[in-house]
């Protein structure tokens, strides 16, 4: 039995007095139920992009407190071509993987075409650009050990291209010699990479028990010098209630993915304090436009009114999100202001009849059966019952709920997404609301748009040039155009907040700092 498991198991035990975690030891309890692979070419979640922020390193962080400014990493510099059609990264000298080997450029690029061969989940924001499987060799190179060359494939913001360097886990970079030591099959070290890692950052990964515990070593010949902390380790506890009883007992450090409720009860705790991080994606209702009632834009207006947008986030949204009923993410200078949507049941029944719905119809709400979503479809349900609209909820887990997205089987969809990892509009429109290709046969699953069936030319030509478009002030200009647009054509998906990650964190921890993109770094943490 390993003596960290052990620690794991004394831990657990309830204790008659204060529990006190190691100083040297920074225990994380969180749901590990969607941690299902470390492999930066398929891994999906916010939960993953925080572990794999720990092992490995990117070419460049974008500042916590202001996305937008980029700041040096493994490349100590960056340039963007005049015609804005490449970029060329100078790395760092020195930098050494765990396995003791120089990293360079070429693993850069490696990693880089690694994550367009496998064509995974995270190839997606690459192939938004224009990269794929067949071009990642000729516009991903390294033309010497410290410098990196990417070419666009298609006109784009180059900013774009950088905020994603910075935020995707596609981005991180691995030891190639040490994966294709591992590789079996041709798999480009696939299999073995979704329970290990190899990597350069301040952690490396000891050891990983599925929906137990994950066990992170500080690197001690880390570039940067060593972490503060001598050891993460990550504890599953699904239950908030367990979670609240744990942070308060002081058996865990930090407490993550925990309930209103309970979060509300630690807030007058002296021994924790609450920090809650804006992120750029939103909890929405979609609809789906193969439905003929939804194509129909009288019965979208219909329901966009029949959304109780103060009493959802009055009622269920503290400490999950923000108000916020525009696509693009608050905070930018490209967002309007909200358009001030509210309930209004006899303005949806009269549309309603305008379309010949009198009495109203059957529909489902397809929904994870997790707070905050399943008591948002519940809220909706109710109001959508006071305009004659039976709706029936069917919750599921994220593989039948978005499933039924990707296959454009469904009716309405209560869910959370929407991009904004990038700070830039493109990240959210790309994500919500661009369709170029409305066929069944396109198969356009990743964006949001096209799993809607939302067809608009003329918004999806907007936002192809507001991308390309080097003028700022005529920019943010196509860009607010788009959500007006947007707003008149009745989306089909209809932004209620902004999500909000709350943490709860013994007032031991000092230097955490929760990161709006979950690539929050762990190097500088400590404890008293």
């Amino acid at each position: 039995m390993f003596a960290w498991l052990a620690l794991l198991a004394a831990m657990t035990c309830s204790q008659p007095a204060q529990a006190t975690t190691p100083r040297g030891q920074l225990v994380i309890g969180m749901n590990m139920n969607n941690l299902l692979s470390l492999d930066p070419a398929g891994a999906t979640g916010n939960d993953v992009l925080g572990v794999v922020a720990n092992l490995y390193d990117y070419l460049v962080e974008l500042d916590p407190h202001d996305l937008t400014i980029v700041k040096p990493a493994l490349a100590e510099k960056w340039e963007i071509a005049p015609d804005r059609n490449s970029l060329t990264l100078t790395l760092r000298d020195g930098v050494r993987f765990k396995s003791g080997r120089l990293l360079t450029a070429h693993d850069a690029a490696w990693s880089l075409q690694r994550v367009l061969k496998l064509n995974l989940a995270m190839a997606s924001p690459w192939k938004s650009y224009g990269f794929s499987k067949a071009n990642a060799e000729q516009l991903i190179t390294a033309p010497d050990a410290r410098t990196l060359h990417i070419v666009l494939p298609e006109p784009t913001d180059p900013k774009m291209v950088l905020y994603t360097l910075g935020t995707s886990v596609s981005s991180a970079i691995l030891d190639r010699d040490t994966v294709l030591a591992h590789q079996k099959n041709g798999d480009l070290g696939a299999a073995w990479l979704l329970t290990h890692a190899a990597g350069s950052g301040p952690f490396t990964l000891t050891e990983w028990r599925a929906k137990d515990a994950m066990l992170l070593d500080r690197y001690d010949g880390y570039w940067r010098g060593p972490a503060k902390l001598r050891r993460v380790v990550m504890r599953h506890v699904p239950e908030s209630l367990s979670l609240r009883f744990m942070i308060d007992r002081g058996d865990v450090d930090l407490a993550a993915g925990m309930a209103a409720p309970d979060i509300e009860a630690l807030k007058h705790v002296g021994r924790v304090d609450v920090q809650p991080v804006k992120r750029g994606n939103t909890y929405y209702v979609a609809l789906s436009l193969k439905d003929a009632k939804y194509a129909d834009k009288r019965v979208r207006l219909a329901l966009r009114k029949l959304i109780d947008y103060d009493g959802i986030n009055t009622a269920i949204m503290p400490h999950y999100g923000v108000p916020h009923q525009r696509p693009v993410m608050s905070g930018l200078a490209a967002t309007l202001p909200d358009p001030g949507y509210k309930l209004d049941v006899a303005g949806a029944r009269k549309l309603l009849a305008e379309a010949g719905y009198p009495n109203g119809f059957r529909t489902t709400i397809r929904v994870l059966s997790d707070p905050p979503m399943i008591n948002i479809a519940t809220a909706l349900q109710a109001t959508l019952a006071q305009a004659g609209i039976d709706a029936s909820i069917l919750p599921g887990t994220g593989n039948q709920v978005y499933g039924s997205m990707r296959d454009r089987k469904f009716e309405i969809v209560v869910g959370r997404g929407g991009g904004g990892v990038e700070p830039h509009p493109h990240a959210n429109l790309r994500a919500m609301v661009y369709n170029p290709d409305n066929r069944d046969a396109a198969r356009l699953t990743n964006f949001q748009g096209w799993r809607t069936s939302f067809h608009d030319d003329d918004i999806n030509r907007l936002i192809e040039q507001a991308v390309r478009e080097r003028d700022e002030q005529k920019q943010l200009a196509m860009y607010r155009e788009v959500q007006q647009l947007y707003d008149r054509e009745v989306g089909a998906i209809q932004p209620i907040a902004q999500m909000v990650d709350t943490v709860v964190l013994s007032r031991r921890v000092h230097g955490y700092v929760g990161h709006p993109s979950a690539t929050t770094l762990l190097r500088d943490v400590y404890k008293d």
